[in-house]
C-alpha cells in the first residue's frame, strides 16, 4: 500500500491532514475503522489524511468526538479555523470556538463596533477598507464579513448566552460607511438592547479617570464555569486562562459597568445620535 507522506508545516491543511492520520495511527485503527466511527467513507477519510480535501467543521467535530478532544485547547475544530479563517489573528479562530459555546460573554471596545454587534453593511465597510490598505485580498474581506454573520448565531441559539457589552463614547461617533450605514448600525445597537439575554451601556466620555480599561477587553465564561480573557495585539490574539491574571478584569469591569451609563440611558444616546443630535 502506497503511503503519501505529508509535511505537517507546509500549510494548515496539511498539518490537519497528518494529526488525523497519527491520532488514527496511534489507536492502532485503519481508515476504514475511523471511516466507520465518524460517518464518512474511507476515501473522504484517506483525502483528508493526504491533504487532497478540505476538512469540514461537521468532520472536524466528529473527530474531536471520536478521539476524545472535545473541550480541549487543541481540538480539530480549532485547525479548522485556522484553514479556513486563514486571514484573521493568530489566535482569533480558537477564540471564536470558545465564544461559540460560551455561557457568558463580556465585551468592552474602543472606536469600533464589535463584531457580534456589526451589520453586513458595517463590517463590509471595515472589510473593504483593509484590502483598500493591502492589509488582507478581497477574498478575505468577505471571509472577514461572513464570519461576523456566523459568530452572530451565537446571541440567539439555545441555551443563549449571556452578553454583558459596554462600548466606548468613540464607538458610537466614530463615522464608518456614511450616514446610512451609521444608521443601521445604530439602529442594530438599539435591537440587540432589546434581547432578554443582552445588556448594552455605553462609557461616555466624560467619565475620565473612572474608566478602568484603555484598551478593548474580553472575556469568556464557559458552561463550566472556566473564565478567559481574550486581547489582541498589532499581530495575533491571546487567551488566557489563569485566574490570577484574569480575574482582576472580571473586576475591573464590573467597576466599568457601575460607571458607566444605564442601559436605558445608553438606549437614549443612541436614539439621539440618530435623530443627529449631539
Amino acid at each position: 500500500m502506497n503511503r503519501k507522506e505529508l509535511d505537517p508545516e507546509s500549510s494548515p491543511q496539511a498539518a490537519f491532514g497528518a494529526r488525523l492520520r497519527s491520532s488514527r495511527e496511534g489507536r492502532g485503527w485503519t481508515q476504514e475503522e475511523l471511516a466507520e466511527r465518524m460517518g464518512y467513507s474511507s476515501t473522504h477519510i484517506s483525502s483528508v489524511e493526504t491533504g487532497r480535501k478540505l476538512p469540514t467543521l461537521r468532520l472536524s467535530r466528529s473527530a474531536d468526538r471520536v478521539f476524545g478532544t472535545e473541550g480541549t485547547a487543541d481540538t480539530f475544530e480549532r485547525q479548522w479555523r485556522e484553514i479556513r479563517h486563514g486571514a484573521m489573528l493568530e489566535g482569533f479562530p480558537e477564540y471564536v470556538g470558545h465564544e461559540g459555546r460560551a455561557a457568558e460573554i463580556r465585551l468592552y471596545e474602543v472606536g469600533v463596533i464589535p463584531g457580534l454587534l456589526q451589520t453586513p453593511e458595517y463590517a463590509t465597510v471595515l472589510a473593504e477598507s483593509a484590502v483598500k490598505r493591502g492589509a488582507i485580498t478581497s477574498d478575505q474581506a468577505s471571509e472577514r464579513v461572513s464570519l461576523v454573520v456566523e459568530r452572530q448565531a451565537t446571541l440567539v441559539r439555545m441555551p443563549p448566552p449571556l452578553v454583558l457589552v459596554v462600548l466606548d463614547e468613540s464607538c458610537l461617533r466614530r463615522p464608518v460607511g456614511g450616514s446610512a450605514v451609521m444608521d443601521g448600525q445604530l439602529a442594530r445597537l438599539i435591537e440587540f438592547a432589546e434581547l432578554p439575554n443582552t445588556v448594552l451601556q455605553i462609557a461616555p466620555f466624560d467619565m475620565g479617570e473612572h474608566r478602568p480599561f484603555d484598551l478593548p477587553v474580553t472575556l469568556v465564561t464557559l458552561p463550566d464555569r472556566q473564565l478567559m480573557s481574550y486581547a489582541e495585539s498589532a499581530q495575533r490574539g491571546h487567551l488566557d486562562r489563569e485566574s490570577v491574571s484574569v480575574l482582576p478584569l472580571l473586576t475591573a469591569y464590573h467597576q466599568l459597568q457601575a460607571e458607566a451609563l444605564s442601559q436605558a440611558a445608553s438606549v437614549a444616546m443612541i436614539s439621539q445620535l440618530r435623530k443627529g443630535s449631539p
